[in-house]
């Protein structure tokens, strides 16, 4: 059960309204750490991992971490298939408003196999003509009452496994209503002239090092701190008042709050599976935000979340929520900010 010191009246914003994509996968965990090649074949065996997608898993944290008295209402498709159920399920339990999520009878729901190397690291391969990509303006639109009644106390949450256009209706719609507007595109997209216009409507971007490079349009063998200055004087260029934060792993993420970058290191644990880490970081940032933490310290507490993350075998850790973080800070001893202390609900 999370810790609730954060009142109602003292929150900063009390909703959240996404989509982004809603599926299941499998692991496939591959012998060896190098990259894998192009016409390389390479063995491995599946593994009883839970994986999920990035809408289900931002949102499950964001609800689990803010508690009842906020509502996430994702947007989006799943099929009527067995996954589907389960899923819905999962995430009903989780407190999510599903008022937005439909089952389709003539498409599955979104599936992956997640690419597992020895260090933890890895990365996806998603199937393209899922329930996931029925998400259209439509959909997004069905979702207006809420964005009237949450106006100027809502975060919009425009995610990758839905197709641009849908994403940038949200977007659209955040902006007349003002709501603070969040969003992650993948490497692919930042080649997209819809994402530039998008990023107009972004207040705060949240992607990896290889999105970076790829928004910056520089090598992705430069340092991160190179590639998040890049991305962030292009991101500056598009909307100037936007924050950017550029996570790496096990190095840390570089934040971008408009005047100068700051790194913060990456707290010290031992990953047993780092896929899902960058959302779950995510997730723990627009839970700062949301509980009136400072942009400097919802990065701290993304740094904490997206850390506990990576010591479950599962996308989603179940037992995340304000109390596991608190306990968290104390066996790791690490030394976060007053305020997330605060937001924890432990020191003075």
């Amino acid at each position: 059960m999370a810790l609730l010191p954060v009142t109602g009246n003292e929150m900063r914003f009390h909703a959240l309204i996404g989509t982004g994509g809603i599926g299941t996968g499998s692991f496939f965990a591959l012998n060896g750490n190098h990259t894998l090649g192009r016409e390389e074949s390479r063995t491995g065996k599946f593994l009883e991992n839970k994986d999920y997608a990035k809408l289900h898993i931002i949102t499950h944290y964001v609800q689990t971490l803010m508690g009842p008295q906020f509502k996430a209402l994702p947007i989006g498709r799943i099929g009527t298939d067995e996954a589907g159920r389960r899923l819905y399920s999962e995430m009903a339990s989780a407190g999510l408003d599903l008022r937005y999520v439909r089952a389709l009878d003539d498409a599955p729901s979104m599936n992956c196999v997640c690419l597992l190397y020895p260090d933890g690291s890895g990365g996806n391969l998603t199937v393209g003509d899922s329930a996931c990509g029925r998400v259209d303006t439509t959909a997004i639109r069905e979702a207006l009452p809420d964005f009237v009644v949450f106006a100027g106390r809502g975060i919009a949450l425009a995610a990758p496994e839905v197709p641009l256009e849908a994403r940038a209706e949200l977007l659209g719609l955040a902006t007349r209503h003002r709501f603070f507007r969040a969003a992650s595109f993948t490497s692919e997209e930042m080649r997209s002239a819809l994402v530039s216009t998008m990023l107009a409507e972004v207040d705060l971007l949240v992607i990896n090092h290889d999105e970076a490079a790829a928004l910056g349009e520089v090598s992705s063998d430069q340092p991160t701190q190179v590639i998040a200055a890049k991305a962030a004087e292009k991101a500056r260029s598009m909307q100037p008042g936007m924050w950017a934060i550029v996570t790496a792993g096990t190095k840390g993420s570089w934040a971008w709050n408009g005047h100068h970058l700051a790194h913060l290191p990456a707290y010290e644990v031992k990953s047993v599976n780092a896929a899902g880490a960058g959302d779950a970081f995510f997730a723990g940032v627009l839970t700062g935000l949301a509980s009136g933490l400072s942009f400097e310290d919802a990065q701290q507490l993304g740094g904490l979340t997206g850390a506990l993350s990576v010591t479950s075998p599962h996308t989603i850790h179940p037992d995340i929520d304000r109390v596991s973080l608190a306990a968290f800070v104390w066996i790791q001893q690490v030394k976060p900010s007053p305020s997330v202390m605060r937001i924890l609900g432990v020191g003075p």
